[in-house]
């Protein structure tokens, strides 16, 4: 199965040049400031791209999808799967996403550290093999011009290691895209940085579970 995956698009989607594959992924931030009109435009563009099947999980500006979701829900899963908190069986792979991550400036989907998250992430079923979040677990592609701190969640990542999906898919963090093997984990952050970064491709044999990723250069040299 290739995946062909992008996250933090911000509207900027047409200045993508998407590969082919069976699965497009997105892993949030469709929209820039969050109306279920942006979010239209960003569909249109989903709709159009040829892959056979298409998966989205909603990032922190993609707000509608958290306080609009009668209105705004229906109009991604008219396109593609929307995964929030919940999972879906795809070409004989186990796929789970979440939106949620650590409250940051009052965008969606934002919660406190600690026990909000740790309920979200406790939902993470094991034997996965992709999870999709939008934001990234501790200390893996979290390295954010904001702080000299982490941006990651402490508790997604021990979750992780718990779960042990093959491959981790986000976001979020626009200046550390790349990937990176932990524990048995391909972590992958898949920002295409509102287009300064190309789409992430992820080959996944379902038989043997091996995993190969092209990703584009990582701009931090930093990994854990």
């Amino acid at each position: 199965m290739r995946i062909v995956a992008v996250a933090d698009t911000h509207l900027f989607h047409r200045e993508l040049a998407i590969p082919d594959g069976d699965v497009f992924l997105h892993a949030g931030d469709l929209c820039r400031g969050g109306s279920v009109d942006e979010l239209k435009v960003a569909l249109e563009w989903i709709a159009e791209l040829p892959h056979a099947t298409k998966i989205v999980v909603a990032g922190n500006h993609d707000m509608c999808l958290e306080d609009a979701a009668t209105v705004a829900r229906p109009l991604v899963t008219q396109v593609a799967t929307y995964l929030e908190d919940e999972g879906a069986e795809i070409g004989g792979l186990r796929f789970w996403g979440s939106p949620w991550q650590p409250a940051y400036n009052g965008w969606g989907f934002n919660l406190a550290r600690g026990e909000p998250l740790v309920r979200k992430w406790a939902m993470i079923p094991e034997g996965l093999d992709v999870l999709v979040t939008h934001g990234p677990p501790e200390g893996i592609g979290d390295r954010s011009s904001m702080g000299a701190e982490r941006a990651g969640c402490r508790d997604l990542r021990a979750r992780v290691a718990v779960a042990r999906p093959l491959v981790h898919v986000f976001g979020h963090i626009h200046e550390d895209g790349g990937a990176w093997e932990v524990d048995g984990t391909t972590f992958v952050n898949a920002t295409t940085w509102e287009s300064e970064r190309p789409p992430t491709v992820i080959d996944i044999d379902v038989l043997t579970r091996r995993v190969k990723v092209q990703a584009p250069p990582a701009r931090s040299t930093a990994t854990w």
